[in-house]
Order: C-alpha cells, then sequence, then structure tokens
C-alpha cells in the first residue's frame, strides 16, 4: 500500500566540476576501462556512464573514443615519467637508483598491461594512433636528454637512448604479461639484469 504516496526515486545526479576537473576524471575513468575491458570492448557511453556524466559531457570533451585513447596514453607517459623524474631526484646511489627504476617501470607496466596491450594493437592498425605513438616516442626521447642534462648524467647518442627504450620496454611489457613464467624463466635473474642495464645508463 502506498496510500496514495508516490514513491520517491532517488536519482544520481551528473557529477559537477569545472571543465579541467570533467576532463581529468573522464580521462581516468576511461584508463581504468581500457585497462580492463580492451579497446574494443567499451564505448564512449559506457566511459561517461562510469564517470558519472551524460553521453553529452563526453562529446563536449572528446570527438571519440579514439580521442580519449590517446589523451589517456599521454597521460600515462607523463606519470610515468614524472616517477622516474622523481626517483632519480632522491639522491640515492646509482645502484639503488636502478634499482627503485627497474621496479617502478615493472608496477606500472603490469598495473596497466591491459591498457598496453590494446595501445600495441592500436599502432598497428590505426594510422592515426600510430602517429601519435611516434610523437610520443619522440616526446620520450627528449625526456630522457633532458634527464640526463638534469641530473648530471653522461650525454648519450639519441640512437642509443632509443634502443635503451625499446629493449626494456618490450621486456618490462613481458614482465607484466606474464611471460616470463608461461616460458619458465626466472623472474629475479631477468629483473637483476635489467638493474645492471640501467645501472649503466645511470654511469
Amino acid at each position: 500500500m502506498t496510500n496514495g504516496r508516490k514513491k520517491r526515486v532517488e536519482v544520481e545526479r551528473p557529477r559537477r566540476g569545472t571543465p579541467a576537473q570533467t576532463r581529468a576524471r573522464l580521462v581516468a575513468t576511461a584508463a581504468e576501462i581500457f585497462n580492463r575491458d580492451g579497446y574494443r570492448g567499451t564505448d564512449s557511453n559506457r566511459i561517461a556512464k562510469e564517470a558519472g556524466y551524460a553521453t553529452g559531457t563526453f562529446y563536449k570533451h572528446f570527438k571519440d573514443k579514439r580521442e580519449v585513447f590517446l589523451a589517456v596514453y599521454e597521460t600515462w607517459v607523463t606519470s610515468e615519467w614524472a616517477a622516474i623524474d622523481s626517483e632519480l631526484s632522491a639522491g640515492r646511489e646509482p645502484k639503488e637508483t636502478a634499482r627503485r627504476l627497474v621496479e617502478l617501470a615493472i608496477d606500472f607496466h603490469t598495473k596497466w598491461r591491459g591498457l598496453r596491450a590494446s595501445l600495441m594493437e592500436l599502432v598497428f592498425t590505426d594510422e592515426e594512433v600510430r602517429r601519435f605513438y611516434r610523437s610520443q616516442r619522440r616526446r620520450q626521447l627528449d625526456v630522457i636528454a633532458q634527464l640526463r642534462l638534469r641530473h648530471g648524467i653522461p650525454a648519450g647518442r639519441r640512437e642509443d637512448d632509443a634502443i635503451h627504450l625499446f629493449t626494456t620496454e618490450r621486456t618490462y611489457d613481458a614482465i607484466g604479461q606474464g611471460e616470463l613464467k608461461a616460458l619458465g624463466l626466472d623472474h629475479e635473474i631477468v629483473v637483476a639484469a635489467m638493474v645492471e642495464q640501467v645501472f649503466a645508463l645511470l654511469s
């Protein structure tokens, strides 16, 4: 019996905030969804809904799912290199710094392995993503050069930095995706080798 009273329905109101806050929340939510469900496994409607916004709000900030994915990747790169800079600024011994940098990178690539998998798929299938990915690669090489200068690390050739970036990143992805275990390889041995490689770069 309702005694003629209408049942009150609680309706969750859309989140409010500045445009920058709204955009940041959409990017953060999209990152979690892409990482969990993959790029193909979601759409802009779900991203908006899980972020607490109407679909129209999503389209005020991004033209489509691809654009928010690129924003997610750019944010990921920025976060990882900011963390690397922080470790380099901590004043630890070079060997300990190398160890912590390797652990940091493994944590990043393990936590975001789903996002990384979607990224590599799109790099091979989507020309716009591929162009953006390469622009971020150039940005990463620029950051490496800047970090060398800022922290007094001997300058190196850009080509050598590129080789280091390519080989270490692929190894971090392999660790994050469980390839070492699948191949019966010793995790500690691989990590120790990575530490030595990074230590040589810092010396």
